[in-house]
């Protein structure tokens, strides 16, 4: 059945997988600050505003696509006080798990379902319709927003309570950062040992070793010819959108009580690169980074 669904936010992500939502047939009414975003979303049939208050109105449901948490809670916080009861307010950003609970309880007391729905599956999954969303949320919730999110995906988890989205989004991306790292020194290492990539590849992927960071992702050129390696590290998933993810799981693991030594330390590494300018770069391009150490420590001093 078509929906009418307000998407706040159109970047990289929010762009495509609102073009997706007017492909299933329902309509969407779109909001961005950037001019550009707002373009860009029309070409794929979004009625887009300039006012957040006149993309909502009307709405049956409401999608959030945005940077940070603040951000959230201040547009989920002016929701609040103009969406009608039994409104489906569902939040795809990646933030912290604390802001992702409150932005639930400032809608809930109002009478709205709400699902925190991060996604997995970058650009490209966002472009196909082939995304993983991770929700947390009531039962009822899942199941009003469940077909609202079924033509940007290809996988809804329900994870569990309020928050519970988040906390399994920011899981997996710690242990993807980690995996990364872990492939990067596995080839630099070959490198110095006089490996060829490809040799090296068809026996880590076909082995114990074998992982997304090698087998889809694989961090140099040649093995895998579709990952951004074969691009000059053009994303993919960028490196600064991976620091962000490390730091939120480092937050989260503080506030917590966790023990993430090696998601500390891939935290590190990760804002080094970023350090380095290469935070719009793919995430494995960090194997640079990894190739300077170990260059920087074989010379004598």
């Amino acid at each position: 059945m078509s929906k009418t669904i307000a998407f706040i936010g159109l970047g990289n992500m929010g762009g495509p997988m609102s073009g997706n939502l007017v492909k299933a047939g329902h309509v969407v009414q779109g909001y961005d600050l950037s001019e550009a975003a707002r373009r860009a979303a029309e070409t794929q049939g979004v009625l887009t505003f300039q006012d957040l208050k006149e993309a909502v109105q009307g709405a049956d449901a409401i999608i959030t696509m945005l940077p940070n948490g603040p951000l959230v809670l201040d547009v989920w916080g002016q929701l609040a006080e103009i969406v009608p009861a039994g409104t489906i307010l569902i939040d795809s950003s990646t933030i912290d798990v604390d802001s992702a609970i409150a932005a639930h309880e400032l809608l809930t007391s109002k009478g709205c379902l709400t699902l925190d729905a991060p996604v997995s599956g970058g650009t490209g999954g966002a472009e196909a319709g082939s995304l993983t969303f991770m929700t947390g949320g009531s039962e009822a919730a899942l199941q009003s927003g469940a077909p609202l999110l079924e033509p940007m995906a290809g996988r809804v988890v329900r994870c569990g309570s309020p928050g519970a989205g988040q906390a399994a989004k920011i899981c997996n991306n710690m242990l993807l950062g980690i995996s990364m790292i872990g492939a990067c020194e596995a080839f630099a290492l070959g490198e110095k040992l006089g490996l060829e990539h490809q040799a090296l590849f068809d026996v880590i992927s076909t082995s114990s070793g074998q992982c997304w960071s090698v087998n889809t992702n694989c961090p140099v050129p040649g093995p895998v010819p579709t990952s951004p390696a074969n691009r000059a590290y053009q994303p993919g998933f960028a490196a600064a959108l991976m620091l962000k993810d490390l730091r939120l799981a480092q937050q989260a693991a503080l506030s917590r009580g966790a023990q993430t030594p090696l998601g500390a330390e891939a935290a590190q590494l990760y804002g080094m690169y970023d350090a380095l300018d290469e935070k719009g770069s793919d995430f494995s391009g960090i194997i640079s980074l990894l190739r300077g150490a170990a260059d920087r420590a074989s010379k004598p001093s």
